[in-house]
């Protein structure tokens, strides 16, 4: 027989393979969001490179002595790593992740595809520009962006939207030095957000 894993908020009966196997998509995911690298990852946590690049493969089946110091590196619980679904349910339990001065609160779980986040920009700082693989989607709900990428410098006020390949260098503040609120949609595989219109344009006729 199958091994199964119930999950005590819902009842829900998954198999352990189908569970395990989205671990590791979701471990590449989270090192990406956070910026680091395999090496950066390995010394905080103590693991192997390439024991790490083989968890994110799914060609090392995760353990808790493995998921164990990487949820104290990534600051989320063990349940977060392992995605227990929550059936019936389609509130998303909110986490904040503070990084680079920054608040992130991911508003999506799936492991792969689009990842949505609100961004908290406290006030002024200096530019510091990174990469990384994907493409982002922005919009400013409150405050004043400053948006850097590449050689532009551009200001995004409330009510605008941005969008730049995320491996041209960048960097997000505050252009006032007061706080800035931003809806935020990252692509890890450089996927874009594509917004279908369903209806014509106001006073047009179909």
């Amino acid at each position: 027989m199958a091994a199964h894993q119930v999950f005590r908020d819902t009842g829900t009966v998954l198999p352990l393979n189908e569970i395990l196997d989205a671990v590791g998509p979701r471990l590449k995911a989270l090192r990406t969001r956070r910026g680091l690298t395999l090496a950066e990852l390995s010394a905080e946590t103590g693991i192997s490179e390439s024991t790490l690049s083989r968890l994110e493969n799914g060609q090392r089946r995760p353990n808790l002595e493995l998921l164990l110091p990487l949820s104290q590196a990534y600051d989320v619980p063990l349940d977060d790593l392992a995605g227990a679904p929550r059936a019936g349910d389609p509130r998303v339990h909110l986490r904040p992740i503070h990084r680079h001065g920054m608040t992130y609160v991911p508003l999506t779980r799936r492991p792969g595809g689009i990842h949505a986040y609100k961004l908290l920009i406290p006030g002024p700082s200096e530019p510091v520009l990174q990469t990384h693989n994907g493409y982002e989607w922005l919009f400013v709900m409150n405050g004043h962006l400053r948006l850097i990428v590449g050689p532009r410098d551009l200001a995004v006020p409330s009510g605008e939207a941005a969008e730049f390949d995320a491996t041209e260098p960048h960097w997000l503040g505050s252009a006032d030095g007061r706080p800035v609120e931003l809806l935020v949609l990252f692509g890890l595989r450089g996927e874009r957000a594509q917004v279908e219109p369903r209806h014509p344009p106001f006073g047009e006729t179909s």
